[in-house]
């Protein structure tokens, strides 16, 4: 027998109006409180006998198939931002009081939540059991909240025991949007093989969300080899941003499996990469790379691109929230605004250059090679596009699937083709 009986967790706060009596057996009970919730830090509140009557409370209780809007996890609720905290980063607390009734050294396990914003640590009976983030320094460093399991002290005897769960989360200024904030996805408690089972399907879940990521990666290093090919074939070096490009994009996808699937990096470091360095290097090597595909010339747009490209790395440093906290909102949303417009202009000279390349006489793979180049454009300029109100996701079974995914995937069978024309026209050429 397991029986879940769930309820406020403050010692001396007057009785729930229903206290819900669950028997499963051998399943798993989510623990979608109400809990008690509190912003700001103090480690008592971890404490079995701290009184948090006071509290607010926080029903964790999904919209029948809720999910996440990224790779589609499912159980999803919205953060605090839209629980009266907007706006709000830092600590906050989670307590729920839970009472068990098992068999006697039955082996009970916790599965932590999926999807915090943007960190936790786990307490049970003011005891700390884990959690993915480093909580040692002044602002604790950021890991990906992957799927984790924490076994629960068995009952030395059959019948009741009483648990006193407590979650210290901290969101990070770098998650903070509308529908952010704290935990998205409740915890789950049973018994510890159901608790497996359980770890092992919030794993796959995990997998399938960001398996794209992972493929594409690796065929668009497959491609740069291929124009490895093409530089060696001519005499000189056209080919080499194209080559670059592929290679700045491979990392820009790859980072978010890394991120997400390990603890390799840290959100810290994550965002330094993604926004800071690999964006901007990735519009600047694909513009020069589409120059060089469609043999336009115009060399002063390696100027432009150079001085675009240092804009946008300063003043990307200067808008990210952990640089120079102590800046005022102003300076932020200046450099955040400078970023918006360097990417339009890099938006402008995108598509002068598709247009240029079309326009070109005596050359019908230029279609193509355009089309291929509005394909990955899709992905790069995402931000734009959305701005536009186009759907950025899908989700086929359950799993999301962004807008981009599906134009990089296409864009890889058109670039494909486009230098195996490349490669027999250069083998005609020497033939001739």
């Amino acid at each position: 027998m397991f029986s879940a009986f769930i309820s406020g967790s403050s010692p001396v706060s007057a009785e729930p109006a229903q206290i819900e009596t669950i028997r499963l057996g051998h399943s798993t009970v989510a623990l979608n409180g109400p809990w008690r919730f509190k912003t700001g830090d103090d480690l008592r509140w971890s404490l079995p006998n701290f009184d948090d009557s006071t509290w607010d409370t926080v029903d964790l209780t999904p919209a029948p198939g809720a999910h996440d809007g990224d790779v589609g996890l499912p159980g999803y609720v919205s953060g605090w931002s839209k629980r009266g905290h907007a706006g709000y980063t830092g600590y906050a607390w989670y307590r729920l009081k839970v009472t068990i009734d098992s068999d006697k050294d039955a082996q009970l396990a916790l599965a932590g939540p999926t999807l915090v914003d943007s960190t936790y640590q786990l307490y049970v009976d003011g005891k700390l059991l884990g959690g993915p983030g480093v909580f040692t320094g002044k602002a604790p460093a950021v890991y990906s909240v992957r799927p984790s399991v924490f076994p629960l002290p068995a009952a030395s005897s059959a019948g009741a025991r009483t648990y006193l769960i407590a979650l210290r989360v901290w969101m990070d200024p770098v998650d903070a949007g509308e529908d952010n904030g704290g935990i998205h996805i409740a915890p789950t408690i049973g018994y510890a093989n159901g608790i497996d089972l359980l770890h092992q399907v919030q794993w796959l879940e995990t997998f399938k969300g960001y398996v794209v990521d992972a493929f594409e990666p690796a065929a668009f290093v497959l491609l740069a080899m291929m124009v490895l090919g093409l530089m060696a074939s001519r005499t000189d070096d056209s080919y080499r941003w194209l080559g670059a490009a592929l290679l700045f994009l491979a990392l820009l996808r790859i980072n978010q499996v890394t991120f997400s699937w390990t603890h390799v990096q840290s959100l810290r470091c994550y965002d330094i990469a993604t926004a800071v360095i690999l964006k901007p290097l990735a519009l600047a090597a694909w513009t020069m790379a589409w120059r060089d595909w469609f043999r336009l010339g115009k060399p002063w747009l390696r100027y432009a691109v150079s001085v675009l490209t240092v804009v946008y790395l300063v003043f990307a440093l200067i808008g990210r929230p952990w640089f120079a906290p102590e800046a005022t909102h102003g300076i932020k949303m200046a450099a955040n605004i400078v970023v918006e417009g360097v990417r339009l202009i890099y938006a402008a000279l995108y598509l002068w250059l598709i247009g240029l390349g079309v326009m070109r006489p005596g050359k019908p793979s230029a279609y193509l090679a355009a089309f291929a180049a509005i394909l990955v454009g899709i992905g790069l300029f995402a931000t734009e596009l959305n701005a536009l109100g186009l759907p950025g996701i899908w989700f086929p079974y359950g799993t999301g699937v962004a807008r981009g995914q599906y134009a990089y995937a296409l864009f890889i069978v058109v670039l494909f083709a486009l230098i195996l024309m490349r490669l027999v026209e250069l083998a005609r050429t020497r033939r001739a």
